[in-house]
């Protein structure tokens, strides 16, 4: 089977060079000429632990172009996986992208083709879709298909080829033996593939990852009541998720949830609901306390400094919005470094990975550091936004040595993602604040 990718973004990529680990004949199309000459000199311009090696892999069975109708043509399967990023005014998501690789594909549709939307996209765009492909090309072939990703950035590749399920909206049985014979390698594992409509497939991508949302929010409520009656939300969320019917992921306090899905997607869905006048109030509620709760971190900082970060040097190891990725869309770190400079901070920062991305996106005052150690060395303050993995084993006498003391002979140590033991530190002699301890 040879089957299209439209974009050759995280989603896009990380999608051809798994479908090409099936067995099948993948084209990643792409309007960005240097990423597709990257990527056909074996180059891959994302962050994503195991996807290099999987390219490399399956080279033979991997092409990249610029050109839309050469590959169309060619294909049982397109894929559309551009961006769905938020509308600049109203917070719906920008379907743009989506329009225009429609029309891109209508005119090289030969023989009958299935239509995958793969980008996340609100209840009816595939209805859209398809009316674009037949204004069109009236004589075309095809049937339109809601195919939604759920993969995890920094476990993509294991997301994808042992999914917890595979959801397919399809109304035509043809589309559908096409795609099941598509995902024939994770029938033979007993992956779960639930077969529905168009529509409700476009749904059941927003509210999985709106549900999601609402628990890290919770929890983050739940954390930030912790703190004020003296109860270690860690305890709280174990006694939580121990019961089967609510499950123990997602339930980690931290500065807020970011990245290239919660924040976009828990709006897009919030704009759809009142568009057909049924409010999703919960979920309203779910995006303003999240951004409540990353402008908090600010003033727990500053709480910790006893009341002010003017002229302080504070030391942030982590940008990135989760470990494993260099993905900076939405981060905590855009909040909250921005928040401190403008009380006065001055700020020394350091990620594993994230660096060039976040330094197009973080103001010019924030200094980049090459490792853990240069960025704390002579700090009033360490603040931990990121968990890493080389965050979690720091070598907290030096770091003890290498921060300023404050007036009482205590360094203060703010651990945003709950790493540490908080008794171990204190007795150490930092000034140590997590998230709901």
């Amino acid at each position: 089977m040879r089957i299209t990718i439209i974009g050759s973004g995280y989603v896009g990529l990380v999608s051809g060079v798994c479908f090409s680990e099936f067995g099948v004949d993948v084209t990643c199309v792409d309007n960005d000429p240097t990423k597709i000459d990257m990527l056909n000199n074996g180059q891959v311009p994302i962050y994503e632990p195991g996807l290099e090696e999987l390219m490399v892999r399956n080279r033979s069975r991997l092409h990249f172009t610029t050109d839309t109708g050469a590959a169309v043509a060619q294909s049982q399967v397109v894929f559309i996986a551009v961006g769905t990023p938020e509308r600049r005014g109203d917070g719906a998501a920008d379907l743009s992208y989506v329009y225009q690789a429609a029309r891109n594909i209508a005119p090289h549709i030969k023989d009958f083709t299935v239509v995958v939307n793969k980008s996340t996209v609100p209840v009816g765009t595939g209805r859209e879709v398809e009316e674009i492909i037949r204004e069109e090309n009236p004589n075309a072939k095809f049937a339109v298909a809601s195919n939604p990703e759920f993969l995890r950035e920094g476990s993509a590749i294991e997301d994808f080829l042992r999914p917890d399920r595979i959801v397919i909206g399809v109304e035509s049985e043809q589309a559908a033996a096409i795609l099941k014979e598509l995902y024939r390698p994770l029938y033979l594992i007993e992956t779960p593939i639930v077969f529905t409509n168009v529509v409700t497939a476009e749904l059941t991508k927003y509210a999985a990852n709106a549900f999601l949302a609402t628990k890290i929010t919770f929890i983050n409520q739940i954390a930030n009541l912790c703190e004020k009656v003296g109860a270690d939300v860690h305890d709280v969320a174990k006694g939580m998720g121990l019961d089967r019917r609510i499950g123990g992921k997602f339930l980690h306090p931290g500065p807020g949830y970011g990245g290239s899905c919660f924040p976009k997607d828990t709006l897009a869905l919030t704009r759809t609901a009142q568009a057909h006048g049924e409010p999703i109030t919960l979920v309203e509620n779910v995006v303003a306390v999240n951004l409540a709760q990353k402008k908090r971190m600010v003033e727990k900082i500053v709480q910790v400094m006893d009341g002010s970060v003017k002229g302080a040097t504070i030391a942030v190891l982590g940008l990135t919005f989760k470990p494993n990725t260099d993905d900076m869309r939405d981060s905590p770190s855009l909040t909250i470094l921005p928040g401190l400079l403008d009380l006065g901070a001055t700020i020394r920062a350091y990620d594993p990975v994230g660096m060039k991305e976040a330094a197009k996106q973080l103001p010019s005052q924030v200094t980049m550091c090459s490792s853990a150690m240069e960025t704390v060395q002579g700090a009033d303050a360490l603040v931990i936004l990121t968990e890493w993995n080389e965050f979690r084993s720091l070598n907290l006498s030096a770091i003890f040595q290498a921060l300023k003391p404050r007036a009482d002979g205590s360094r203060v140590f703010c651990d945003l993602r709950n790493i540490y033991n908080p008794a171990r530190l204190r007795d150490m002699g930092f000034r140590y604040v997590s998230v709901g301890r």
